[in-house]
């Protein structure tokens, strides 16, 4: 009995949050998403055809297939799903949450009726393959695990009319920093060390911590210099020890780290740069528009902050793992678009509304 409850309690939710994802679009669309959704979450999957077993219609699979293949292909569902995602998350984020970007890929090595499939890295293994990038955001606060799914994208330098990556990305930080009233504090690894991401977000007056190549040359005090030689001669008198989870191993790092105030040679703001020494051979480099002091305690902040992104990378190849997403077969590339803001919905559902960590 307390589980027939339960699960009708659980169903209910599901109905009404489905109810608020869905709206602007068709009647038929929003039953469409609440069916989505909920066989997301029932079968841990993307794949139509498990989701229609999960459904449990009198009519044939194949039937039930076919007619959730035709919705997914509706123009505009998948934006507005997202814009609606995105209204309801961005009440839960804070002044100073963490918003963690992760371009990542979806590799799909042996497909080939999949519509513009163009190579793409896939950072688990270092190899180059068939597949589609997306762009996930989610937000985390500095503390707990509770974590908010924000963004959710594919695209394919393949498609018609695709303009580049750092608009892909553009698109995301606009999108959550309007949504957001500027609240939230964008965090990214080395992939977001571009002036044609820096300069937009300076000028829009985002707050960012972006892991800096060894390449880039930075002005400090007046002076031009490679951010390398920058990073050598900083000054790191504040220790810690780091552990760090990766695929499941544990990894312990003695680190020392420090600061400098450096600037753009294209902007005047003044940014700060973190050094930390004991990750590698080199310096960890991250540049932040977050104010920055002799301060072992604002550091450690900083530092801190960056790192979350690691244990929410894990989060996301989790998430990837858990719903099965490079098995997903379609084969229209505005059902692959549609179907990325729609699993977004059922994560932030399982996340954030069930609170399942």
């Amino acid at each position: 009995m307390n589980d027939s409850r339960t699960a009708n309690k659980l169903r209910a939710q599901m109905a009404r949050f489905s109810g608020v994802i869905s709206s602007g679009l068709p009647k038929v669309a929003q039953r469409f998403v609440h069916e989505m959704i909920y066989g997301i979450q029932a079968g841990q999957t993307v794949v139509l055809a498990e989701i229609g077993r999960c459904l449990e219609e009198s009519i044939s699979i194949k039937k039930v297939e076919e007619r959730l293949s035709r919705q997914l292909c509706r123009r505009g569902l998948g934006k507005k799903v997202q814009q609606n995602v995105l209204r309801e998350a961005a009440t839960r984020i804070k002044k100073d949450t963490l918003l963690i970007v992760d371009p990542t890929d979806i590799q799909k090595k042996y497909a080939r009726k999949m519509p513009y499939l163009s190579e793409v890295y896939d950072g688990s293994t270092g190899e180059i393959g068939p597949g589609y990038m997306t762009c996930q955001v989610i937000g985390a606060e500095l503390e707990g695990n509770k974590i908010v799914p924000l963004w959710s994208s594919l695209y394919s330098s393949a498609a018609p009319g695709f303009s580049s990556e750092n608009d892909e990305i553009l698109e995301a930080l606009h999108s959550i920093s309007k949504a957001t009233n500027g609240r939230g504090v964008f965090v990214i690894d080395r992939g977001g060390d571009r002036n044609n991401l820096f300069l937009p977000m300076i000028d829009s007056k985002m707050r960012f911590l972006v892991r800096l190549k060894k390449d880039r040359h930075l002005l400090c005090a007046g002076e031009k210099k490679p951010v390398l030689e920058l990073a050598r001669q900083c000054r790191c008198p504040y220790t810690e020890i780091i552990a760090r989870n990766k695929h499941g191993k544990q990894s312990i790092y003695e680190i020392s780290f420090g600061y400098r105030k450096v600037r753009l040679p294209e902007r005047d703001q003044q940014l700060y740069l973190l050094v930390v020494n004991g990750f590698g051979e080199d310096p960890l480099m991250v540049m932040t528009t977050e104010p920055l002091r002799k301060n072992r305690r604002v550091l450690l902040r900083a530092l801190k902050s960056y790192l979350r992104r690691w244990s929410i990378e894990e989060t996301i190849r989790f998430i990837k793992q858990c719903y099965g997403l490079e098995n997903v077969r379609l084969l229209t590339y505005e059902s692959l678009q549609n179907l990325m803001p729609i699993m977004l919905a059922a994560t932030y559902f399982a996340a954030a509304l069930l609170d399942t960590r």
